[in-house]
């Protein structure tokens, strides 16, 4: 049997999860970020699910999503009321999971050209030592 990997060259998409990092592509990311299927953008500056508020959710807006799928780490963790109704508000839909169910979801919906937003909550400091990048 021959076995070869195929890489979706479409979309930026997960290749795994682990408990402090996520592995988009290629690129192992530590600290929280948002991922669309043409740009990662990290500093994200979410660093527990309980603690969202409507001006972190401004980020996702800037992405354009019609669905946003919210990775709260190992666990799924609903954020307050005020940040799920900000997207109620704009007609988005948002769908909250651990982080493992939000990379599949995701991979799943991008792949089939959706404009899907996800954004993963890692234990990492979001500042981190560099400044925010777009890739």
């Amino acid at each position: 049997m021959d076995l070869s990997l195929d890489r979706p060259e479409s979309f930026l998409f997960v290749r795994r999860t682990a408990r402090d990092s996520v592995t988009v592509v290629d690129r192992e990311v530590t600290a929280s970020f948002l991922l669309a299927p043409d740009r990662l953008i990290e500093g994200w500056l979410a660093t527990d699910a309980r603690a969202l508020n409507k001006e972190l959710a401004e980020a996702f807006f800037q992405l354009q999503p019609e669905l946003v799928l919210l990775g709260t780490g190992e666990r799924q963790s609903f954020p307050p009321h005020e940040f799920l109704a900000a997207f109620l508000r704009r007609g988005v839909g948002i769908e909250v999971m651990d982080n493992a169910a939000a990379a599949r979801t995701y991979d799943l919906l991008a792949g089939e050209g959706r404009r899907v937003v996800v954004g993963f909550i890692l234990p990492g400091d979001p500042a981190g030592d560099r400044a925010p990048r777009i890739l």
